[in-house]
């Protein structure tokens, strides 16, 4: 996963140029002070792009979110669930794994469901 500035959400599909599209999880995300407490439990000190989502927000609870429709920008992305951590989290640093397992920490899953264009910045919010 490589650091990008912009990106482009596609309705129905995921993030423009990411290789997996239109499935229910077409975008991941992560929430920053989430990262945190996962770092600061384990003794870490890794960056959040180890857990290879899509996006990385501050400002808003990820945890028990399904259903609930979150704005990023102009683009509304509609949440599907919790996305499991898999064995490579160990990889990153051992015991992540199992942390993020618990109370949604590896993040969520969401569908698109508006096009557009999103920016590092842009305000994030629940609808």
């Amino acid at each position: 996963m490589d650091p990008a500035p912009t990106g482009r959400l596609v309705a129905g599909r995921g993030l423009a140029g990411n290789a997996d599209q239109g499935r229910r999880r077409q975008v991941t995300l992560i929430d920053l002070a989430a990262w945190a407490r996962l770092m600061q439990e384990l003794g870490g000190s890794i960056s959040p792009a180890a857990r290879r989502a899509n996006l990385l927000v501050s400002g808003i609870e990820l945890a028990e979110t399904r259903d609930r429709v979150l704005r990023v920008g102009a683009c509304r992305l509609h949440v599907g669930g919790e996305t499991r951590p898999c064995e490579r989290m160990d990889e990153a640093l051992p015991g992540l794994r199992e942390a993020m397992a618990r109370n949604w920490g590896g993040g969520v899953f969401a569908e698109v469901l508006d096009d557009g264009e999103i920016s590092v910045g842009d305000e994030v919010e629940w609808e």
